[in-house]
């Protein structure tokens, strides 16, 4: 018996995980996205520590991101472009 735990994709953002075991399968309910797959692939210190649970169809590699989650990246670039201008008007200014 080996002593592990699991969480979602949303939870895993930002973390290095020393040895991975990814389940990639589509849910039971709702679908993956490739974002979804590069969160979890990714999380990893190298592909040497990844480790698939299953097979999975490729054709979830293939597929395209949704136009809202488009749509919201265009919106955040965005953002992180104002916020760049305002920081460096606000170190001309002082």
């Amino acid at each position: 018996m080996t002593a592990a735990y699991a969480f979602t994709d949303y939870r895993s953002q930002d973390q290095t995980i020393s040895y991975v075991l990814v389940d990639i399968a589509r849910p039971p309910s709702g679908t993956l996205n490739p974002f979804n797959l590069y969160v979890a692939l990714s999380r990893s210190s190298g592909r040497d520590t990844i480790h698939l649970l299953r097979d999975f169809d490729e054709r979830l590699f293939l597929s395209a991101h949704s136009a809202d989650l488009l749509a919201e990246d265009d919106r955040l670039h965005l953002l992180d472009e104002e916020t760049r201008k305002w920081r460096v008007q606000m170190a001309t200014d002082n």
